[in-house]
């Protein structure tokens, strides 16, 4: 027998109107009539083994789709177990909605089972956190929640229903699912930036996330082809210029980011993994002048000051100083030496890697991995990191060809992501590969939810660099102190026999030359798959922050 209508259905609808596809859950009695509704409105519900799980797989679902991701929690520890990936899309700029179940108002203050007031722990990491009003606004709440998500700056927005609400009869609401007015840059602002590009010598630009999120990849390719600009891409920005394009300078970071006369960051923080905003100064020449450029005046940075910056769409930014680089006379050949030596640095690297990436060591290095992996990877492969030092690796040695296929924690850097991004990116990229590149110590955050991958048929190929060892923390501690203390895992342990417990394949690589054919079967498995392999624990991967 059909269930009556209910505020469940109206909540919903709502979300189906602003492009919602997938109900992200795990099961709870607060909840069900919002499941109620997504039967009744025809959207499916995937439901995960635990609840960050189902706020990654919302987020992971916003930032490949570029529409809002929905996750929906049961009350108390149910919310309390996703507040990891609210913050991950906090940092990461990724517009979710979550909606959580609440104790009955009719029951509230008398002690009802997990009741807790929930909006005030997720006000510090969303755009918006508040409880429903009641079931004859459940529409135009649900509608704020969505129109606020999807603003520029993107972010989650949090909100529980009472559950009586919830259970009550609700009108029909039509959402008005209004595209935000795109914001325009200042001219004043976008003049003085193509002024400092006309003075520049050794310009660079780097391609942060939001030039994906705001849907400007093509416009910021076309700037940077026009003007010759090098770029170091940042985030999801990586595969706006593909691997090999000319002007694509990551494997020679550290002299663009070391030399550069003027850096111009556009669509991403001025965090740890950008130095803080300091460039230049390094073999003798001076302190880089820095530009800022983000989608909304919130996001410029506080904790120093760029020499010039500007907010508003990403599109409109570039297609306006495109403009304005022609009206201050630019003039490509000025920085032309500059690309040229950049460029050399670039090839000279990548010509450098090629024995690690081929080497026959044994224990495996972690770089013999990758050179396996490029062979296999498809231009469409979506390639998810979760993990420290093995996904480091990726970040370097992994270069997309297309943008949007890239997801990593992001700089909250919170471990446990990879399968709850590996269920998204399965359901937003049918034909695509999907890759999880997964650390061992990463593994035990989430790898239960391997069990969701296979009762809803989601076929992923999990590569899992098992080290035996926090790699990020073991290294530091035995350089600091010359000991290290709480950064042991088993050795060999066999997450491929969890993955195959749980009804998926999976099997155990411990020399290099069985990495490759160990690919093949996972690619061509049809399940989910991994390849568990060995790599050395003394290898520590070579990097230049610690993100202090």
């Amino acid at each position: 027998m059909e269930s009556a209508k209910h505020a469940g259905d109206a909540a919903v609808a709502v979300s189906k109107a602003y492009g919602v596809e997938t109900m992200f859950t795990l099961s709870g009695g607060h909840v069900f009539p919002l499941y109620d509704g997504a039967v009744h409105e025809g959207m499916r519900i995937l439901d995960v083994r635990h609840e960050q799980s189902a706020v990654f797989a919302a987020e992971a679902t916003a930032r490949l789709s570029r529409k809002p991701g929905l996750a929906v929690l049961t009350a108390g520890p149910g919310i309390t177990n996703g507040v990891s990936g609210v913050a991950t899309a906090h940092y990461n700029g990724s517009p979710v909605v979550v909606m959580g179940g609440r104790a009955p108002q009719s029951r509230w203050g008398s002690g009802a089972l997990q009741e807790m007031d929930h909006p005030p722990l997720l006000a510090p990491i969303t755009k918006l956190s508040f409880t429903a009003t009641g079931p004859d606004s459940v529409g135009q709440d649900v509608e704020l929640a969505f129109r606020t998500a999807v603003a520029p700056h993107r972010g989650p927005v949090f909100m529980d229903f009472y559950m009586d609400h919830l259970f009550s009869p609700s009108p029909v609401h039509a959402a008005e699912t209004q595209t935000p007015s795109p914001l325009e840059p200042d001219p004043e602002s976008v003049a003085a930036i193509a002024k400092l590009l006309a003075e520049a010598e050794r310009p660079v630009v780097v391609l942060g996330s939001d030039v994906w999120m705001d849907r400007a990849e093509e416009a910021a390719r076309d700037f940077v082809e026009a003007w010759k600009l090098p770029v170091v891409p940042n985030g999801q920005g990586r595969g706006i210029l593909p691997a090999g394009h000319e002007l694509l300078v990551t494997r020679a970071r550290g002299q663009a980011f070391g030399q550069a006369d003027l850096v111009i960051v556009v669509g991403a923080p001025l965090d740890f993994r950008l130095g803080y905003g300091w460039f230049g100064g390094k073999d003798g020449a001076p302190l880089a002048k820095v530009v800022h450029i983000a989608d909304a005046p919130s996001q410029l940075a506080t904790h120093m000051r760029p020499v010039a910056s500007a907010a508003g769409d990403l599109s409109l930014v570039f297609w306006s100083l495109a403009t304005a680089c022609g009206e201050a006379g630019v003039k490509t050949s000025r920085h032309a030496d500059w690309v040229s030596r950049l460029s050399q640095t670039a090839a000279a690297a990548i010509a450098a890697d090629a024995g690690l990436l081929a080497a026959d060591s044994d224990p495996i290095h972690p770089m013999r991995v990758y050179g396996e992996l490029g062979k296999v990877l498809a231009d469409d492969a979506v390639v998810i990191g979760d993990g420290g030092d093995f996904v480091s690796y990726a970040g370097k040695y992994v270069e997309p060809r297309n943008p949007g296929n890239w997801l990593d924690p992001g700089p909250y850097g919170c471990l446990g992501t990879g399968l709850g991004y590996s269920i998204a990116a399965r359901l937003a990229r049918p034909s695509s590969q999907v890759v999880l590149l997964l650390g061992d110590g990463a593994a035990g955050f989430s790898l239960m939810d391997v069990d969701t991958l296979v009762r809803h048929r989601l076929p992923v190929v999990m590569i899992c660099g098992n080290n035996g060892i926090w790699g990020l923390e073991k290294h530091p501690m035995q350089m600091l102190y010359g000991y290290d203390v709480a950064a042991e895992l088993q050795p060999q342990t066999r997450y491929d026999q969890v993955v195959t417990a749980l009804g998926g394949g999976g099997e155990l690589v411990t020399s290099p030359s069985e990495i490759g054919p160990a690919l093949r079967r996972a690619f061509d498995s049809g399940v989910p798959y991994m390849v568990n392999i060995v790599t050395d624990p003394q290898v520590a991967y070579p990097r230049n922050t610690t993100g202090v």
